[in-house]
């Protein structure tokens, strides 16, 4: 299917062929329609496939037919949760719209409000807004709702988890009944789904993909290590792999802050990006990562969502976040758009109950790896989805001629080295295991019961 068959107007058309777009998205092929057709839409989907596109599009395209906007006044109203979100938002729009006689502006905290208030002054067809700064500039009645005729929340979820939940309410209370609704997000959590009962009128779910799955082209691994090994692990990392751009994500500003001194220490080009930062600063340092002048950004979750390189090769897991979606959306920075990626998480023994509620909202185990020299002294205790990941079937060996096959063989777990690294494989051994029936492993088995990296569990006859 092409956009052409969308319904989409010639001049989007046009600046999709411009920017290069072949083929829609399946967010895409399932909202576009719907959003045209002025339905309200509840949608979910993968972190890179293409969301903004989706709700954009035909928002513009509905626009485009409207009248002249009064000063102060808006027609579409797009949320955000974050200032790089709004930016990133507003950028698209001005894209997507630049064969259409539509105005489009942006407005968020951290900078002169001013400039703003000069701006709506004139009217704006589309604005963009994270909700605090939106509601100071409803205060001093630089912004009116009578005339918005549609409301989207961008990253839905995230504007609850940050706390916004109250100043969406205030929000709402200033917009007209009757308008369309829009919820577009990577995951939508159950008091997104609450919220939405009352949000949205008779609303068309959307939800491609499995429910709360990373995109199925990022390559996801770990590391085992000490907490106080991980710098000295992630610099080790940058030099001997030879990593070209990577995002890291810490799970404080003060971490983040700390993890740029020993990486500048090492010699490894590195900035920071966080909520102390002033957004002239934070636009600076993200514009000098998008043109490679910086090879490590670290970030924290704050940002997560409003990172938007194209082909970010690899993104790095400092600290496990303590809310598991928030991994989804960090893995999400990479993989976007169908193209390969990597995420790596950098995981200490204290970090297993993040580990085990990550593990079990994707559905999987993170392959183990262990780097030499940095082998940890408390091993990362097994989670419920390690010890139940699924055994590949094992074709029948032949027994040697006067030897009975080995009952139970190959049944153990154990970490061998390969290269001048090692991995931790769940349901395979050495083929110089001995015969015998092997106790499972639990997460509850303690330390001294499991094996020791490079060693070769061996089976009691």
């Amino acid at each position: 299917m092409s956009f052409s068959l969308l319904g989409l107007s010639e001049p989007l058309l046009r600046v999709l062929r411009e920017q290069g777009y072949g083929v829609p998205f399946p967010i895409q092929i399932k909202a576009l329609p719907a959003v045209l057709s002025g339905r309200d839409v509840m949608a979910a989907a993968e972190t890179g496939t293409g969301k903004t596109a989706g709700f954009v599009l035909p928002l513009l395209q509905r626009l485009a037919g409207g009248s002249t906007t009064p000063a102060n006044h808006i027609r579409a109203l797009i949320l955000t949760p974050t200032r790089e979100l709004a930016v990133q938002v507003a950028e698209s729009v001005a894209t997507y719209g630049k064969y259409l006689s539509l105005t489009s502006g942006v407005v968020y905290g951290g900078v002169k409000i001013n400039p703003q208030m000069m701006k709506l002054r004139r009217g704006l067809d589309v604005l963009v807004a994270t909700p605090g700064r939106l509601l100071d500039l409803s205060a001093q009645n630089a912004v009116k709702f009578a005339r918005v005729e549609t409301l989207v929340l961008d990253e839905a979820d995230r504007l609850l988890d940050l706390g916004f939940l109250c100043d969406i309410r205030a929000i709402l209370a200033l917009l007209p009944k009757k308008r369309q609704n829009l919820l577009f997000s990577a995951t939508f959590s159950e008091d997104i789904r609450a919220l939405t009962e009352t949000l949205l009128k008779n609303p068309l779910k959307i939800e491609v993909g499995p429910k709360n799955s990373p995109a199925r082209s990022v390559k996801q691994c770990l590391y085992e290590v000490d907490k106080k090994r991980k710098a000295g692990l992630l610099s080790h990392l940058l030099r001997d792999r030879g990593w070209p751009q990577v995002l890291v994500f810490t799970r404080t500003r003060d971490g983040a802050d700390r993890l740029v001194q020993r990486l500048e220490r090492d010699g490894i080009v590195a900035a920071a990006l966080h909520g102390d930062k002033g957004q002239q600063e934070r636009s600076r340092v993200l514009a000098a990562f998008k043109a490679g002048d910086i090879r490590v950004l670290v970030a924290t979750d704050v940002v997560s969502r409003g990172i938007d390189i194209n082909e970010l090769p690899r993104v790095v897991n400092f600290d496990l976040p303590q809310v598991a979606e928030d991994y989804i959306h960090r893995i999400g920075r990479t993989g976007r758009a169908g193209v390969a990626g990597e995420a790596v998480s950098l995981v200490s023994a204290d970090e297993v109950k993040h580990l085990a509620a990550i593990e079990s909202l994707i559905g999987q185990a993170l392959v183990r790896e262990v780097e030499i020299g940095f082998i940890p002294a408390h091993n990362v205790p097994l989670t419920r989805q390690t010890v139940l990941r699924p055994k590949k079937p094992k074709k029948p060996k032949k027994p040697r001629q006067g030897i009975a096959p080995v009952p139970g063989e190959g049944q153990g777990i154990t970490a061998t080295p390969k290269g001048d690294r090692g991995k931790l494989q769940a349901g395979r051994t050495s083929p110089s295991v001995a015969a015998g029936k092997a106790k499972e492993s639990t997460p509850e088995d303690s330390r001294s019961d499991r094996p020791r990296r490079g060693a070769v569990t061996r089976k009691k006859r």
